[in-house]
């Protein structure tokens, strides 16, 4: 089955109409980052800056090329923790959120060796 709309499209307008979607956008991407799964993370802050505030604000806001931003949120990106925190920074101001981490313990299982 075709797909009727495109997938950033459907983002852009979900994270328009429905500020806790970008809010759980922004919770995931996290989750991701801090269990190992950067890549994903780092494609979804991407649809969340498209969506939100756009890469040329983002620029601004940061201090970074855009050209530099796109680079460092696609699946191959390599930014630095001090322009990760300055990214989160600007999202965490554009969506008026703070993040809390909760540390738990892992089953026995779920423990990759």
């Amino acid at each position: 089955m075709a797909l009727t709309r495109d997938f950033k499209e459907t983002v852009n307008k979900r994270v328009n109409q429905d500020t806790e979607f970008a809010k759980a956008l922004l919770d995931e991407a996290t989750c991701l980052f801090l269990n190992g799964e950067p890549d994903t993370a780092r494609l979804i802050l991407r649809d969340l800056v498209n969506s939100t505030i756009g890469f040329e604000e983002l620029a601004i806001q940061t201090s970074k090329p855009s050209k530099s931003l796109h680079r460092m949120l696609s699946a191959k990106g390599n930014p630095t923790m001090d322009n990760l925190t300055t990214i989160y920074s600007v999202l965490l101001k554009e969506l008026n959120v703070n993040i809390g981490v909760t540390i738990t313990s892992c089953s026995e299982s779920s423990i990759v060796a």
